[in-house]
């Protein structure tokens, strides 16, 4: 139960910010320029990963003709100039009002880079429901093992006092790094299927989060 928490740390994209769908339409045009087959939002969801770049060569992308860093930077450009169109979930602002209200700390631990992600985060008037916003330091998402090792360590909480909210199985193994118990939440960037092999609690909207109080993390 909530109460049981001293600290929830929130993943951003796909968990609280709805940008799923334009990750997918950026690789796609990333793809169609280089005549390789584009992506279904399922296909997405079932094979997407970190590092990213492991991701990229899964659908197909050749390191020997871009490389990596210039690809990132391309998909970065695009979906920089369309986050705008992205909005939040439904239920996440109730979801940290309502946990903000229960009384534990919050904040964000993101493979956004960090500059980025205050500035979205601040459009959306949630700055005063965080204690920190933690990003990476680059483009690049590879993992938030490490930031959130030391956030931990900067929270000072027994590891049984923090939960972890995201939507992919890689906020599961940061979890499971930092200690913290977890709940995925369906509809972001990985499919249902691939969450529900975490043994760890999965729902399907941030609003399951509002109403049922379903602070317990061990799988369905």
């Amino acid at each position: 139960m909530l109460q049981n928490y001293k600290h929830i740390i929130w993943d951003w994209n796909g968990t609280l910010f709805d940008d799923t769908w334009l990750c997918v339409s950026v690789i796609n045009g990333l793809l169609a320029r280089r005549n390789l087959p584009t992506l279904t939002i399922e296909t997405y969801r079932a094979i997407f990963t970190f590092p990213v770049r492991d991701y990229y060569q899964t659908i197909g992308l050749d390191f020997g003709q871009d490389s990596f860093e210039d690809l990132s930077i391309e998909f970065m450009a695009q979906y920089e100039a369309r986050r705008n169109e992205c909005t939040l979930y439904p239920h996440a602002r109730s979801a940290l009002t309502h946990i903000k209200q229960a009384g534990p700390g919050q904040s964000i631990l993101s493979a956004y880079p960090h500059h980025d992600l205050v500035n979205v985060v601040r459009r959306f008037e949630l700055e005063n429901f965080f204690e920190r916003l933690v990003g990476l330091g680059d483009i690049y998402a590879t993992s938030k093992v490490e930031l959130g090792q030391n956030w931990m360590r900067e929270l000072g909480h027994a590891q049984s006092e923090v939960l972890l909210i995201g939507d992919t199985v890689h906020d599961f193994e940061v979890a499971q790094a930092i200690g913290a118990d977890c709940i995925l939440v369906a509809g972001g960037h990985n499919s249902k299927e691939r969450l529900h092999q975490c043994d760890v609690r999965v729902v399907d909207s941030l609003q399951e989060i509002v109403v049922t109080n379903c602070m317990s993390s061990r799988g369905t």
